[in-house]
């Protein structure tokens, strides 16, 4: 098996050399960690970690650039640009034993250790807590003392001894336990995922912004719906985001298969399996967020409503980010995509002077953006995949409101600068000019340039008036054809008329 692992996720030679130098100079050194676990699984590992029983003085002193500002013993190896031209930073940590979290964070105390074993017994997850060494940059031996093996092959999360004692010591493993079963595909194991629920309201103990960092690995994830689920069914959710829960169970009317709950969660996943980014998922995740504080029912159908819902949800999204502590920049965006992503429900009313103010709301680099999240709600009633019309008709409205119309603003020359050729004012003579070199240049593209345009005013200057009248003439027929033929090629692209 370690002959296929190295063929299969080649370990870098840089991380190989910073093992050897460590062996070299009569110290241990072990891969560990995330890293190992990725290996087993046949993936690159993003991250390397080396655990060693030199001190952290002793690390420094082998290396040239180091980085060592912490408590914990770790020294950031700074390597040099690499063969594929990135950088890649190794943490190396002295083996080390961890006394109680009070904090449920930190441990109290940390102390060195000159023993490996001593070094797993602390770690977090059983996939996470088995080490391996190098020899020539192949796998040489494996330490597994807490059958992490077997938990990656039987894809478990299991903690390493008893599940309360390790979220006791650090309550976000509770979080991260759900974060690397939705990463990896994984299932949390009976006892540790009970421990879970039964330790939930500790999280409450955690800073928001190491809750946040996990709760976006989960929605980056490839199975963000169950990890929102997951955190649900455990009993965290409600520490942090409560406002999701309040959809459980609210039916909605006819045009949905899902209650609000499901339906948000369907939403997100779609945003995951088509590969869009983090403020797409959070907005698929709580576009419909304020549906049931703005329930009613029709008179007529006796259907629910949910009238204002995106003008409430917008503000209840800001609040959850900004409690959260995202930044300014997500903050804004999602909200604004909240705020209108009812835009596009509007199958007989919508009109290109409504997609132009429209895009004026929500900013030119975003309104792809909230088709997209229109998309995700539409896949999360429980409708066909399959673009429908109207769909389709949207996105050619949003190209031909976002494209540059044919006009005599292409040209490069302007009115100010005919002005001067034919030392005239401002009037009706400039604008003919104008629209006659306009039809010259659609003719002929290459001929818009300075030096020729403005020769060629000099010459029009010389026309008489009715002769100029007819050109121009032609020339806004032609800006008008030219201008129809590319919003039929959008329409044609579009498939819609």
């Amino acid at each position: 098996m370690p002959t296929k692992i190295v063929k299969n996720s080649p370990i870098p030679g840089e991380i190989v050399a910073i093992v050897e130098t460590l062996e070299k100079a009569g110290f241990q050194a072990f891969l560990v960690g995330g890293c190992v676990r990725d290996l087993f699984l046949g993936r690159i590992p993003k991250d390397w970690d080396v655990t060693t029983n030199a001190t952290p003085e002793q690390i420094q002193g082998l290396f040239v650039k180091t980085v060592y500002e912490n408590v914990f013993g770790t020294v950031v190896v700074i390597n040099e640009v690499t063969e594929d031209l990135t950088l890649r930073n190794v943490e190396v940590t002295p083996y080390r034993l961890e006394s109680n979290y009070s904090d449920r964070r930190h441990p109290d105390k940390v102390k060195f250790s000159d023993r490996i074993e001593n070094d797993l017994q602390r770690r977090d997850f059983t996939v996470n807590a088995v080490a391996v060494s190098l020899s020539n940059g192949a796998i040489k031996d494996i330490i597994d003392l807490y059958s992490g093996f077997a938990d990656i092959k039987d894809k478990t999360i299991r903690t390493v001894g008893r599940a309360q004692d390790r979220f006791n010591e650090d309550a976000l493993r509770m979080i991260r336990a759900v974060r690397f079963a939705v990463e990896l595909g994984f299932t949390i194991e009976k006892d540790t995922f009970s421990a879970i629920k039964s330790l939930s309201q500790t999280i409450k103990e955690i800073s928001i912004e190491r809750i946040r960092e996990e709760l976006v690995k989960i929605i980056m994830s490839p199975a963000p719906k169950l990890g929102i689920e997951l955190l649900q069914e455990t009993g965290l959710l409600k520490y942090f985001i409560p406002e999701l829960e309040s959809g459980i169970g609210v039916q909605q009317n006819q045009a949905h298969v899902f209650t609000v709950w499901e339906h948000l969660l369907r939403s997100l996943q779609h945003a995951a399996d088509s590969n869009w980014g983090l403020e797409i998922r959070l907005s698929a995740l709580f576009h419909d967020i304020s549906k049931p504080q703005t329930k009613g029912v029709s008179q007529e159908t006796k259907q629910p409503t949910f009238y204002g819902h995106e003008i409430v949800g917008s503000r209840e999204t800001r609040k959850i980010l900004q409690r959260m502590k995202f930044s300014r920049e997500i903050t804004e965006k999602v909200t604004k995509l909240v705020r209108w992503h009812m835009f596009f429900a509007d199958t007989e009313m919508i009109t290109l002077s409504a997609v132009r103010r429209m895009i004026v709301n929500v900013g030119k680099d975003n309104i792809w953006d909230l088709m997209n999240v229109r998309i995700c709600d539409r896949i999360g009633t429980g409708r066909p995949k399959a673009d429908p019309y109207r769909l389709r008709k949207y996105k050619s409205m949003v190209e031909e409101a976002l494209r540059d119309p044919v006009s005599v603003g292409m040209l490069k020359i302007d009115g100010k600068r005919i002005m001067e050729i034919g030392e005239i004012s401002a009037g009706p003579k400039v604008g003919l000019i104008l629209n006659a070199l306009m039809e010259e240049v659609l003719d002929n593209p290459k001929l818009n340039t300075i030096k020729y345009l403005e020769e060629k005013s000099r010459k029009l200057f010389t026309l008489p008036e009715n002769e100029l009248i007819k050109l121009a003439e032609k020339g806004r027929e032609k800006r008008e054809e030219v201008d129809e033929e590319n919003l039929k090629e959008i329409r044609k692209k579009h498939f819609v008329q």
